[in-house]
C-alpha cells in the first residue's frame, strides 16, 4: 500500500479531496480476529466473488437456526426482491438472550448508566432471559400474535431492551419511537405502523430533567383505536400519573402474573424483524423494515469485525435505541455475541463533562462508540475533565453519525486513545442495517477522515451522477452506490415498497443508492461527502458542503456553518452558507452583521472576509453568494444539521419544508426565515 501527498488544495480538490493526512495509522494487531491488510482483503474478495458460500460459514457460526435454510440468496437489486437464508428459521431473542443465558447466567448483559449516578444496575444474561419472558407473557396474554407490530416510546432504559427483545420473542414486531418525539410524531408513527400494543413509562430522566412521557402518550394516542392496551413501566414512580382503565396497565402488576420461562417463537428468516422511521424530504416518515436473519447475522458480524470484539470486552455505545445505532450496536449486536453492552440514560454534560469517563472507569469499557457531536461538545467545553479519570481500558474508539473531521479524528486519537487506540470511522444507515464502510480493528490501517474500505459483502461503488456510470479506478469522486445485496440491507418500506424502490433502487438501475457523496481515493479509501443534495455543483466543480463550511468554521467569530447549493441561473448552482457566531449575543439583531456586532468586535466587512478566507483557501468557484447569520442551526436529535430545510427556505420554498419532526429545535425555523427574508431576499429585490 502506497501513500503520497498532494501537492496543494486544488489538487486535492480536482479529485474531490481537501484532507489527506501524510500517513496512516497502524494498528496493533495484537488478539484480531483479522489480523492484517492482506487478511481483510481474502476474505473481502472471497465474500465478493462467493457471497453464498461467505454467508453461508458465517450464519451458521454466528447464529442458532430452529430450522436450517434452503437457500442462502435470492433476488436482486433490478427487481427489489431481495431475500437471504430461504425457509430458515430463528429467533433473535433466542440468539440474543436464551443461548448465552444457558452457557454464561452470571455474566453481564445490561450495564444501565442512569441519569442519576445512584440508580445504575446490572442485569445478568439469566436475568434478562426472566425479565423478557414475564414482558413477553404479557403481550400473548394480551392476544399479540406473530406479525403483530408493537410500539415501543421508552427512554434508554433495560426496560427499552427488554421491550424490544420481548416482542421478537413471540414473533412480533416491534416499532421503537424515539423517546424525544413529540405525542403528533408518536402519533404519527403509531399508526402507520398499526400497533395493537405499546410500552412506555411514567416518566422519564434526562439530564436532570422530567420528561412527562405517559402525558404524551395520553396525547398522541388520543383518538387513536388501533391501540387496545399499554403498558407502563414506573420510571420514576410518580403516583399522578393518568390511568385509563381498561387500556393501561402497570408494567410490575401484570408482570407479576407471568411465568419467568416462555419459550421463543421461530420466526422465518425473512419475517420482518423491526420497523424504524426516518424522516423524508417530502411527505411522511419512512417506516424501514429490516428482517429477522440477514439483520442478526449483520448486527453480529460488524460487531465481531470492525470492533474485534472479543469474549472478555464491553461495549459502550453512547446511542439511543431510538435510532438504528442504538438497535444495532446497543442491543443486537452486542447481546448477539454475549458481550456486555453499557446503555446509558443521560447526557455527556450531567452533571458534568467527566460522565462519558466515568463510564468507561467504572466498567472498564473496551469499546466506545459515540457520535462527531458529542466529541465537539467535549472538545469545546469538556477536555479538562479526560485527564481526570483512568479510561486505559479503552481499546478501540468508534464514530457514527456523520462523517468526522480529520482535525476532530486526530483530537479522539489522542486525547481519549492516548494514541494507542484504533478510530473505527463507520458509514452506515438505518436501511443498511449494519456498518458498509469502516476499518476493521486491528487489521486495516486507518486515516484521518476516510470511512477506509467496504465491509465483507459490501460491494461499493462510485457512480458518475451526470452520466450514471460507474467510475472506475482510484481517484474519484461521485455518488456512493452497491452492486449487490448484502444481508443487512432494508427489505421494504412498511405498507409501500414501490417507495422502496423508487428511493433506493431506481436511482441507478442495478444498483443501491446510498444518497451519500463520496470519493475513493489514491489507496482506494472511501471519502463520504455527505448527502448527494449537500454537494454543490458550481459552474462544473463538484464542492462539498463540508468543505466549505470547515472553511469558514475557521474563522475565529464562527461557532458553527452550514452551506447548502440553491439554483443559479448563470453557474447552475449557487453556495449559501448559514453562520451561527461564537458569541451568542453577537446573534441578536443579525439582520446587519457590523452593526450588532458593534465596535471592533469584527473586521469592517465580516461577510467580505469570510467570502474571501473560502475563496484562499478553496478557490473562487467555491465564493458563497450570500452569508446569512442566523442564531443557531436546524439539528436532528441526533445532532444532524437538516440542510434540506435551509435549502427550502433559501430557494422560497418554506411551504414545502416537509416532514420536521426529527428537528430538536423546531422553534429556530422560523428565526431562519426570518433572517432569510432581511439578509437575502431583501437585498435581491434591491
Amino acid at each position: 500500500m502506497t501513500n503520497r501527498k498532494y501537492e496543494n488544495v486544488q489538487e486535492a480538490e480536482d479529485v474531490g479531496f481537501r484532507y489527506t493526512p501524510d500517513h496512516f495509522y497502524f494498528n496493533q494487531p495484537g488478539k484480531s480476529y483479522v489480523t492484517d491488510m492482506a487478511h481483510y482483503q481474502r476474505l473481502y474478495d472471497e465474500s465478493i466473488a462467493d457471497p453464498e458460500l461467505f454467508f453461508d460459514q458465517m450464519a451458521r457460526e454466528f447464529l442458532h437456526w430452529d430450522k436450517p435454510y434452503t437457500k442462502v440468496k435470492w433476488g436482486s437489486l433490478e427487481k427489489g426482491d431481495i431475500a437471504w437464508f430461504l425457509n430458515g428459521e430463528l429467533n433473535a431473542c433466542y440468539n440474543c438472550v436464551d443461548r448465552h443465558a444457558f452457557q454464561t447466567p452470571d455474566k453481564s448483559a445490561i450495564i444501565f448508566e442512569a441519569d442519576d449516578e445512584k440508580e445504575n444496575r446490572i442485569i445478568t444474561f439469566s436475568e434478562l432471559l426472566r425479565e423478557v419472558s414475564k414482558v413477553a407473557g404479557v403481550l400473548r396474554s394480551w392476544g399479540v400474535q406473530k406479525g403483530d407490530t408493537v410500539g415501543i416510546y421508552l427512554p434508554m432504559i433495560p426496560e427499552a431492551i427488554i421491550a424490544m427483545l420481548a416482542v421478537v420473542r413471540i414473533g412480533a414486531i416491534h416499532s421503537v419511537v424515539f423517546a424525544g418525539f413529540s405525542a403528533a410524531s408518536l402519533k404519527d408513527r403509531v399508526v402507520d405502523a398499526g400497533c395493537k400494543v405499546v410500552l412506555t413509562c411514567d416518566e422519564g430522566r434526562r439530564g436532570g430533567k422530567t420528561i412527562h412521557m405517559k402525558n404524551i402518550v395520553d396525547e398522541g394516542l388520543n383518538g387513536v383505536d388501533s391501540v387496545s392496551k399499554i403498558l407502563v413501566f414506573q420510571r420514576t414512580g410518580n403516583a399522578n400519573i393518568p390511568m385509563t382503565s381498561g387500556r393501561d396497565y402497570w408494567w410490575s402488576e401484570e408482570t407479576a402474573k407471568q411465568r419467568s420461562y416462555l419459550p421463543p417463537v421461530p420466526c422465518n428468516a425473512e419475517d420482518p424483524l423491526f420497523l424504524l422511521y426516518t424522516s423524508g424530504s417530502t411527505g411522511s416518515p419512512k417506516g424501514v423494515v429490516h428482517s429477522t436473519g440477514g439483520y442478526l447475522l449483520g448486527a453480529a458480524i460488524t460487531t465481531r469485525y470492525v470492533f474485534d470484539i472479543h469474549p472478555e470486552d464491553v461495549l459502550f455505545t453512547a446511542g439511543d435505541v431510538g435510532w438504528i445505532t442504538g438497535h444495532t450496536y446497543a442491543l443486537y449486536g452486542p447481546l448477539s455475541l454475549g458481550t456486555p453492552t453499557i446503555i446509558f440514560e443521560s447526557t455527556p454534560a450531567y452533571p458534568d463533562y467527566g460522565r462519558y469517563w466515568r463510564i468507561i472507569e467504572r466498567y472498564k469499557a473496551t469499546h466506545f462508540y459515540v457520535a462527531p457531536t458529542a466529541l465537539r461538545l467535549i472538545k469545546k467545553s469538556g477536555e479538562s475533565e479526560i485527564s481526570k479519570y483512568d479510561i486505559s481500558s479503552l481499546r478501540m474508539l468508534g464514530s457514527v453519525g456523520e462523517p468526522i473531521s480529520p482535525e476532530l479524528w486526530e483530537w479522539y486519537h489522542e486525547k481519549i486513545g492516548n494514541k494507542d487506540c484504533v478510530v473505527c470511522d463507520t458509514m452506515w444507515q438505518t436501511e443498511s442495517g449494519s456498518h458498509l464502510i469502516a476499518p476493521l480493528a486491528g487489521a486495516v490501517p486507518t486515516k484521518p477522515g476516510s470511512a477506509t474500505v467496504p465491509f465483507f459483502g459490501v460491494d461499493t461503488c462510485i457512480i458518475d451522477p451526470v452520466t450514471g456510470m460507474e467510475l472506475k479506478g482510484n481517484d474519484v469522486v461521485g455518488v456512493l452506490a452497491v452492486k449487490s445485496p448484502w444481508p443487512s440491507m432494508a427489505r421494504s418500506i412498511w405498507k409501500d415498497h414501490n417507495r422502496y424502490v423508487e428511493t433506493y433502487l431506481k436511482p441507478y438501475p442495478g444498483y443501491y443508492f446510498t444518497g451519500d457523496g463520496a470519493g475513493r481515493d489514491h489507496d482506494g479509501y472511501y471519502w463520504i461527502r455527505g448527502r448527494v443534495d449537500d454537494v454543490v455543483n458550481v459552474s462544473g466543480h463538484r464542492l462539498s458542503t463540508s468543505e466549505i463550511e470547515a472553511c469558514i468554521s475557521d474563522d475565529e467569530y464562527v461557532s458553527e456553518a452550514a452551506v447548502v447549493g440553491i439554483a443559479d441561473d448563470l453557474t447552475g448552482q449557487a453556495v449559501i452558507a448559514f453562520v451561527c457566531l461564537r458569541d451568542p449575543d453577537l446573534n441578536a439583531g443579525c439582520g446587519d452583521i457590523e452593526t450588532s456586532m458593534g465596535g471592533d468586535a469584527t473586521p469592517p466587512d465580516f461577510h467580505r472576509e469570510l467570502v474571501l478566507q473560502v475563496r484562499r483557501e478553496i478557490g473562487p468557484f467555491a465564493s458563497p453568494k450570500a452569508i446569512i447569520i442566523i442564531k443557531e442551526l436546524p439539528k436532528t436529535r441526533s445532532g444532524k444539521i437538516m440542510r434540506r430545510v435551509l435549502r427550502k427556505i433559501v430557494s422560497n420554498e418554506a411551504d414545502q419544508l416537509g416532514d420536521l419532526s426529527t428537528l430538536s429545535n423546531a422553534e429556530a425555523v422560523p428565526d431562519i426565515m426570518d433572517a432569510v427574508k432581511q439578509q437575502f431576499f431583501s437585498k435581491l429585490a434591491h
